[in-house]
């Protein structure tokens, strides 16, 4: 879980634009649900900011 978390975390990083899920999930070859429980981990230690439009959610990383 570790090494999945740290390349999410990675990618996170790198984009200025930031990720759904399911863009995230598509580029990581990972399934949906292992993203979202990721984000929702990084979420609670306040790594990441989410900005909402329309029905999706998109991750930044927060640089915190």
């Amino acid at each position: 879980m570790e090494k999945t978390r740290n390349q999410i975390i990675g990618e996170l990083r790198k984009s200025q634009t930031g990720y759904t899920i399911s863009e995230l999930s598509k580029k990581l070859k990972l399934s949906r649900q292992t993203i979202a429980n990721c984000f929702a981990f990084l979420e609670g230690a306040q790594k990441v900011n989410i900005r909402k439009v329309g029905m999706a959610k998109i991750y930044y990383w927060s640089g915190k």
